[in-house]
């Protein structure tokens, strides 16, 4: 009897052991059942699309416009310096003050100056003085020479006297110029008519030669350097408009291409393209432009006809651009090669091939969508 119990009792272990695993397994399966039948009903979920989710692709005239950005610069600036050494004196005007052309900005002392002209103007007297002393001998040694008194070689020396007196009081005369007009450069005038931008020196400074003493812009012409690339350089011509805006402001201005240089940068092979800013046409921005200020826009070099989408529609996360276009009621990924870009109807438009015109595209807000999601467009 005893020898049967352990078999009995091995039998009721390994028939636990097998109903629980069964039930394991039955749980398991049950499990990847309940799972699958969530994914597949997920995956039959339809994504309703609202009419501004979608837009479709048609064709628009795109103004074809290139960035431009940069500094603005006087057209005409004057940096007044000192032109001979001495003392400042009488510098009144400061930075903003409005100054016309031919305006008494500042003085150098002088003294000197003077000095040196008085100096200069008696050497040249005395040159005069004897200059009319040689002229009188030639003219008396002439008649002796005619009356047979003394020979032609006496006339000749009186003839290279005069000369040589004549000479020496010509260069007496250009020296006291010379001093003249280093007494007028004691006076320091401005050059054109403008504001004083900057204020370099102090009354009572020891100036040298070239040392500098006010800058003076004009503010009615503004240029602004572009640089452009190399690609779209063949675009520009001269007399083209760009729509500029400054920094800190939000008021539109106008510029004009006047120049385009001939040269393109080493390196960068950037072409500089020159635009003029007129301030009296600027109307209520003219108070804001000033020479220093970052200014950016677009410069508009023509039309084109073209199939167009909102540059938000445009995805990037695949190596080739592409838009999520809706194609029988499922998500399609479409590549595009992207073209012009242009501001309409308030936002970004890009010029796609690669899309048929009448075709129906997700916008940007909906995000990454699944290729073959169920989607449907409420109406």
């Amino acid at each position: 009897m005893k020898r049967w119990i352990p078999w009995v009792a091995a039998a009721i272990v390994i028939g636990l052991l097998g109903s629980g695993a069964w039930r394991a397994m039955s749980a398991r399966k049950a499990q990847q059942q309940a799972l699958a039948q969530s994914t597949q009903q997920r995956a039959e979920t339809v994504l309703v699309l609202q009419p501004a989710e979608t837009v479709v692709v048609q064709r628009q005239t795109l103004a074809l416009d290139l960035p431009v950005s940069g500094t603005l610069r006087a057209l005409r600036s004057a940096v007044v310096k000192a032109r001979v050494a001495g003392e400042l004196q009488d510098l009144v005007v400061r930075e903003g003050d409005t100054v016309r052309a031919g305006q008494v900005l500042a003085r150098i002392d002088p003294t000197e100056s003077a000095a040196r002209l008085r100096q200069a103007q008696q050497q040249a007297d005395v040159a005069k003085a004897q200059v009319a002393i040689n002229e009188r001998q030639y003219s008396n040694n002439r008649a002796l020479v005619a009356q047979g008194f003394i020979s032609a070689t006496a006339l000749e020396a009186a003839q290279s006297s005069l000369q040589a007196a004549q000479a020496s009081y010509q260069a007496a005369a250009a020296a006291a110029d010379v001093a003249r007009k280093a007494l007028d450069d004691t006076t320091l005038r401005s050059p054109l008519a403008g504001q004083v931008a900057q204020r370099l020196a102090q009354n009572g400074e020891r100036l040298s030669v070239d040392a500098r003493v006010v800058e003076v812009v004009d503010l009615s012409r503004l240029e602004l350097e572009a640089l452009v690339a190399p690609a779209d350089a063949a675009q520009v011509r001269v007399g083209l408009q760009a729509r500029l805006q400054v920094e800190g402001s939000t008021l539109p201005v106008t510029a004009t291409v006047v120049r385009i240089n001939p040269s393109a940068q080493a390196g960068s092979r950037a072409v500089p393209v020159y635009l003029e800013i007129d301030t009296a046409r600027a109307g209520a921005a003219a108070p804001v432009l000033r020479q220093g200020l970052f200014v950016q826009g677009l410069l508009e070099t023509g039309r084109a006809e073209v199939l167009a989408v909102p540059l938000e529609a445009v995805r990037t996360d695949k190596p080739q651009p592409y838009v999520q276009a809706v194609e029988n009621g499922r998500i399609a990924h479409r590549s595009v090669r992207l073209g012009a870009r242009a501001q309409h109807e308030g936002a970004t438009w890009v010029a796609a091939e690669g899309l048929a015109e009448g075709a129906l595209i997700a916008t940007g807000a909906l995000g990454g969508l699944r290729e073959g999601t169920a989607v449907q467009v409420s109406r």
